[in-house]
């Protein structure tokens, strides 16, 4: 089963998963024109929306323009033109084959969802390779248990974020774990990648619970890098899930 990042915007992906004989799922359409452009005259099965913004949203329309009826699955919000079907945690989203678990995962938007199945999680704008999203509607400690359960997913599960950030986010987390061997390897691939014109996405789950620092905030060197920031203070996981949002917050590599 094919999985493709299309680049679009100025750093975004949408993701389309599937086969053409088969059938194609297509998540997040920030534009129009890169799904059309890949589908041709083959209507999508569906569409998957994780959040409503709108650099992850505002293709639906044009899209639903070309293929009238089709179906849209998203997170209960008013801010997501309808119709669609909306979804919450623990629904099931069954579609021709596949099938998807919702995962609520509030933090970077209230109302913010993740789609789970066939080892794939398209997680929208919650957790990034080497990062997550900033919290623009949710606290520190929804974020921090909306990863809390992304992490416990499979480790052979294909992250599918939605921004191609992995890079500045590596600068970002060598400064804080500057030792992780596991990190430094994610570093140079994804360099590698980029010199290339490569995608750095999927990345697998396994990889980022080794190198991401937002998935390690229980690891001690974490832990010591934020207690210094803090001036010796040893804060709890929560407040050492904040402190780390709010140092990658005002980082400038």
């Amino acid at each position: 089963m094919r999985l493709q990042p299309l680049p679009a915007l100025n750093d975004n992906y949408i993701w389309i998963l599937g086969d053409p004989g088969r059938g194609q799922l297509v998540v997040d359409p920030g534009e129009a024109a890169p799904v059309l452009a890949a589908l041709a005259d083959t209507p999508p099965a569906a569409i998957l929306l994780t959040h409503h913004h709108p650099d992850h949203i505002a293709g639906t329309a044009q899209l639903r323009e070309r293929w009238p009826g089709l179906e849209v699955f998203a997170p209960v919000d008013e801010r997501i033109p309808g119709p669609v079907h909306a979804v919450g945690d623990g629904d099931t989203v069954r579609i021709g084959e596949w099938s998807f678990e919702v995962l609520a995962v509030p933090g970077h938007t209230v109302s913010h969802v993740s789609y789970f199945g066939h080892q794939v999680l398209f997680c929208g704008d919650t957790l990034f390779s080497l990062g997550c999203g900033r919290l623009f509607e949710g606290t520190p400690a929804q974020m921090l248990h909306s990863l809390d359960r992304l992490k416990a997913l499979p480790g052979d599960t294909r992250v599918c974020c939605g921004h191609e950030y992995t890079l500045a986010n590596a600068a970002f987390a060598r400064v804080v774990d500057p030792d992780n061997p596991a990190l430094r390897r994610r570093t140079e691939d994804a360099t590698t990648m980029r010199q290339h014109g490569q995608p750095t996405l999927p990345s697998r789950l396994a990889d980022e619970c080794a190198a991401n620092p937002f998935l390690r905030v229980d690891a001690e060197p974490v832990r010591t890098a934020i207690a210094a920031r803090l001036g010796g203070i040893t804060p709890d996981r929560v407040e050492t899930f904040a402190e780390l949002r709010r140092w990658k917050d005002g980082f400038r590599a």
